[in-house]
C-alpha cells in the first residue's frame, strides 16, 4: 500500500497548498460538531475548494492554478485515448518518429491518467466526504461520489485493475482491485447518490453553486447526469454481465428525474466559472507547430456521409477539402502531416468546452438499450433519431432531417493526401437511416457509429466503445511496434500500468497483473493487447 499512501500524501500536499491561498481554508481540519448556519456556509467554502478541484481534474486542462497544463492532458489522453479512438491522427515527431501511435508505449506518457487521479481527485474526494459526514450533509457527499465515479471509470477503463474500493478508509490490503469489483462499487455509489439526491432534485434545490463548475449547483441536473452515467457504465459491462447491465440501466430509466436530454443539460466545464481553453488547442496549434490533425478514419466516415458536422469539428485543408492522416506512421514529415493538404481541428479558444456527457450520448445509450429489449421508455429508432438530432443541435449545425433520411450514403475510401501511399478501402458499408428490417448486429453498428461521431472529441469514451462493441470499424495502425503483444487488426485494448508504480510499488503491480490476466479473455500480461474485464465481445 506504500504507493497508495504516497498518492494520498501527495494529494494532501497539493490540496493544502491550494487551500493556503485563501484565508477561509485555514480551519479545514477543525472538528465542527455543532454548526450554526453561518458556520456551515463558511465551511462550504472549504468543501467547495476540493469539490471544484475534483471537477477540474476529471479531464486535465489548464485551470489557471499552475498545477495542471495542456501538456498533462497531452500525455494522459491526447497521445493515447484520442488517437486510439480514431478521432485524431498524430502529426508530431517524438522519439525518433516512434511513439504511442505505433504501439511502442512511452512510459512517461501514460502515467498521468493514474497519477492525477490518485494525487488530486481521490484525496479531494476524501476531504469532501469527511467534511460532509462530519456536518451531516449526505447530499454533498453524494455529489462527490458522482464526480469520483466519472473520474475513476476513465482510469480503470484505461488500465484495468486500480486501487479504488478501500481508498481513504484506512484499510490495509491489496492496493489494486478487480475491475469487476470496481464496477459493482461504481453502481452501488451511483445508486446511493441518486437515491439521496432525487428528492432534492424534485424540489429544485441547489448545492454548492459557487463552486460547481458544471451545473452551478443544480441538483436536478446532477441527478440527470448520474442517471446517464449509470446507463453508460451499465452498457459498458453488457458483454461481461448482461443481467447486471440491464438491472442498472432500467434503474436509471425508472428514476423520476430522468436523463440528460438537451444542450442545457449536458455536463461541461463552464467558461463562465473557469477561464480555460480546450487542451487540444495547444496540441493542434502550439506544440511543435501542431501535433494532432484530423484522422483518416474520420475522413472516411464523415466525408462518405457528407456529414454537416465536419465543419464544426475540423477546418478545411488549405488546399481544399477535409482530409486526415493514418495512425502509426514512422518519422512523419511535419510539412506533409501537418501541412496544407491536411485538416486541422476547429477549436474556439473562448467557447470550446471540456465536455463530460452530451444529450446525444444519452439518446444513443437508450437506443442500444431498447434494441436489446430493455425498458428504456421508448423504442430504438426514436432514440437513435433523437441522438443524431441532439448531436446536430449541440454542434450548431442544421440538416438533421435530411441526414436521417439518407439510405444510401456510406463511408468512403481513404485517399492519403500526404503522398506516402497509406490509402485504405472504405472501413464499412453501414448507412445512416434506421432500418427496422436489419438484424441486431447491423443496427448496433448503426447506433455505435453515429454515437462515435457524436462523442467527438472525447477519446476516452470513443476508444472504450470501440473496444466494447468492435464499432465503428477503424483503420489499423500503419506500423505496429508492440513486438507482437498487440494484434494489428484487433488493435490496442489498454495502456500498461504506470512506470512509477513499478518503481515504487512493484509487489502490488505484480498482483495487479495477475488480476488483470484472470479477468481477461487473453491474459497477455501488462501489455496493450490484454483485454479488460468488460471487453468480452469477440472482435476477431
Amino acid at each position: 500500500m506504500k504507493s497508495l499512501f504516497k498518492y494520498i500524501m501527495m494529494g494532501t500536499f497539493v490540496l493544502s497548498v491550494t487551500a493556503s491561498c485563501t484565508e477561509s481554508f485555514s480551519d479545514i481540519n477543525t472538528n465542527h460538531h455543532q454548526l450554526t448556519s453561518d458556520e456551515l456556509q463558511n465551511d462550504y467554502q472549504n468543501i467547495g475548494a476540493f469539490f471544484s478541484q475534483m471537477q477540474n481534474r476529471v479531464v486535465l486542462f489548464d485551470d489557471g492554478s499552475g498545477k495542471c497544463l495542456s501538456s498533462d492532458y497531452q500525455v494522459a489522453q491526447g497521445l493515447s485515448s484520442d488517437p486510439y479512438s480514431g478521432y485524431i491522427g498524430l502529426s508530431g515527431t517524438w522519439k525518433s518518429g516512434v511513439h504511442n501511435g505505433s504501439y511502442r508505449f512511452v512510459g512517461g506518457w501514460y502515467n498521468q491518467m493514474f497519477t492525477r487521479a490518485f494525487s488530486e481527485v481521490m484525496p479531494a474526494w476524501v476531504k469532501v466526504k469527511s467534511a460532509a459526514k462530519e456536518q451531516n450533509q449526505p447530499a454533498v457527499g453524494a455529489l462527490a461520489d458522482i464526480i469520483k465515479v466519472e473520474a475513476l471509470h476513465r482510469v480503470t477503463d484505461y488500465y484495468g485493475p486500480i486501487p479504488y474500493i478501500h481508498f481513504g478508509s484506512g484499510v490495509i490490503g491489496t492496493a489494486y482491485d478487480k475491475q469487476e469489483d470496481i464496477y459493482k462499487k461504481f453502481f452501488n455509489e451511483l445508486d446511493s447518490a441518486i437515491d439521496i439526491l432525487t428528492p432534492l432534485a424534485e424540489s429544485g434545490s441547489k448545492l454548492l453553486p459557487d463552486y460547481d463548475n458544471i451545473y452551478e449547483g443544480s441538483v436536478k441536473n446532477w441527478v440527470k447526469f448520474a442517471n446517464t452515467l449509470r446507463l453508460r457504465l451499465a452498457m459498458r459491462v453488457v458483454y461481461a454481465d448482461a443481467g447486471l447491465a440491464q438491472q442498472e440501466a432500467e434503474k436509471s430509466a425508472a428514476n423520476s428525474v430522468g436523463f440528460i436530454e438537451t444542450s442545457a443539460d449536458r455536463a461541461a466545464i463552464l467558461h463562465s466559472k473557469v477561464t480555460y481553453f480546450h487542451p487540444n488547442y495547444d496540441m493542434a496549434y502550439n506544440f511543435n507547430a501542431g501535433e494532432i490533425r484530423m484522422s483518416a478514419i474520420m475522413d472516411a466516415y464523415m466525408n462518405g456521409y457528407k456529414d454537416p458536422r465536419l465543419a464544426a469539428y475540423f477546418k478545411p485543408a488549405v488546399n481544399g477539402g477535409y482530409h486526415g492522416i493514418r495512425l502509426g506512421v514512422h518519422n512523419m514529415a511535419p510539412a506533409k502531416y501537418a501541412g496544407d493538404d491536411i485538416s486541422n481541428l476547429k477549436i474556439d479558444k473562448s467557447s470550446t468546452q471540456i465536455v463530460w456527457m452530451t444529450a446525444a450520448e444519452s439518446f444513443f445509450l437508450r437506443a442500444e438499450g431498447a434494441l436489446r429489449g430493455w425498458n428504456m421508455g421508448g423504442d430504438a429508432k426514436t432514440f437513435y433519431n433523437k441522438g443524431i438530432k441532439a448531436s446536430f443541435d449541440e454542434n450548431g449545425v442544421t440538416g438533421a432531417d435530411s441526414y436521417l433520411a439518407n439510405t444510401t450514403a456510406k463511408p468512403t475510401d481513404y485517399v492519403d493526401k500526404t503522398g506516402d501511399g497509406h490509402d485504405m478501402s472504405a472501413p464499412s458499408a453501414i448507412t445512416i437511416a434506421w432500418d427496422e428490417n436489419a438484424d441486431f448486429e447491423t443496427n448496433l453498428e448503426r447506433i455505435i457509429t453515429q454515437k462515435w461521431i457524436a462523442l467527438y472529441p472525447d477519446g476516452c469514451e470513443g476508444w472504450s466503445e470501440f473496444r466494447r462493441t468492435g464499432y465503428p470499424h477503424l483503420f489499423p495502425v500503419v506500423n505496429n511496434d508492440s513486438n507482437g503483444s498487440i494484434d494489428t487488426q484487433i488493435q490496442v485494448r489498454r495502456c500498461p500500468f504506470p512506470t512509477t508504480e513499478y518503481n515504487t510499488n512493484a509487489d502490488a503491480v505484480k498482483g495487479a497483473v495477475a488480476t488483470l490476466n484472470s479477468e481477461s479473455n487473453n491474459g497477455k500480461g501488462d501489455t496493450g493487447g490484454t483485454t479488460l474485464w468488460w471487453d468480452k465481445k469477440s472482435h476477431e
